[in-house]
């Protein structure tokens, strides 16, 4: 079981260009997309959060269990259900701006055990940010952590809704101690400030940074470093991108059964560019399509 802690929430995609385009709601959301594309690879999931009780927290829910993502660890809240709306550039890049005051997935709560059989947890993008959800998140993270689990963090960083820049650098800087995983985009890497035998050297076992339609890179504790180009593919928009590689990951991981340091370091240069493919793959299949729609495993077979 792999477990996704963070939030689901709609985004509001326009469907043309200029600011008054109309919107179409989507299910969004990193860690959501996250959940959702494990599913579709095949991979047992499980989503750790709390989802609104309104009709769009009903609809989050039921994508979640039709792709056969265990809810059992979803707290129902009355508030309602955090809006993300974004801007599509001309290169298909999304932007975002968010609504996000006394909605429900920033009301977390931390549960006093993970699912069953849990092997790994993935963690990131709003859910770090917006209090008090984000501590309840960091609890679970540290606590998980501390129990032997692998852990994987995306901070997928949503600049215009972090109020103090230094203090969330500071406090990203404080995870990585628990942090089995860390992925994040180049952009992220500018923002954040430092470098990946940095952060390496803080915790971590292996960084992939991803650089869009240049491909991923992956930096190893001992050293190594290993890249692979970008799918070439007609972009629609990047929505959902990055998501699907953390599911690629994770789930190329476990099928490996390299979800552990040890493992990751064992895994060398052939593992790592398979398995850096496997996830550059399944990210240009979401990019050529409108929206966070991951691909499903049949579609990667080959």
């Amino acid at each position: 079981m792999i477990v996704v802690a963070g939030e689901a929430l709609i985004d509001l995609v326009p469907q043309g260009r200029g600011a008054l385009a109309a919107l179409r709601p989507a299910l969004g959301g990193g860690p959501f997309n996250t959940a959702v594309a494990l599913g579709r690879l095949g991979s047992p999931a499980a989503f750790c959060s709390r989802v609104s009780s309104d009709a769009f927290g009903e609809a989050l829910l039921d994508r979640l269990l039709e792709t056969g993502v265990g809810v059992s660890s979803v707290q129902r809240g009355t508030e309602p259900t955090t809006l993300a709306v974004a801007t599509v550039g001309a290169d298909g890049s999304a932007a975002y701006s968010f609504y996000v005051d006394g909605t429900a997935d920033r009301l977390f709560e931390a549960p006093s055990a993970l699912p069953s059989g849990t092997r790994a947890v993935s963690f990131g993008t709003c859910s770090l940010v917006l209090e008090p959800g984000a501590s309840a998140y960091e609890e679970l993270m540290r606590r998980a952590a501390a129990q032997g689990v692998f852990t994987a963090l995306d901070p997928n960083i949503r600049a215009g809704l972090i109020p103090d820049a230094d203090a969330y650098r500071a406090r990203f800087k404080s995870w990585l101690p628990s942090v089995s995983l860390l992925k994040l985009s180049a952009e992220d890497a500018e923002w954040l400030g430092g470098t990946p035998q940095e952060w390496l050297a803080a915790g971590p076992a292996a960084v992939v940074i991803t650089r869009g339609g240049d491909g991923l890179t992956a930096f190893t504790a001992d050293g190594g470093e290993y890249a692979v180009p970008g799918e070439r593919v007609a972009v629609v928009d990047t929505i959902g991108a990055g998501d699907t590689v953390n599911a690629a990951l994770l789930h190329g991981l476990a099928v490996r059964d390299a979800l552990s340091a040890r493992a990751l370091s064992g895994l060398g240069p052939g593992g790592w560019t398979e398995l850096l493919g496997f996830a550059a793959r399944a990210a240009a299949i979401t990019c050529s399509r409108a929206g966070a729609e991951p691909p499903y495993a049949h579609e990667l077979e080959g």
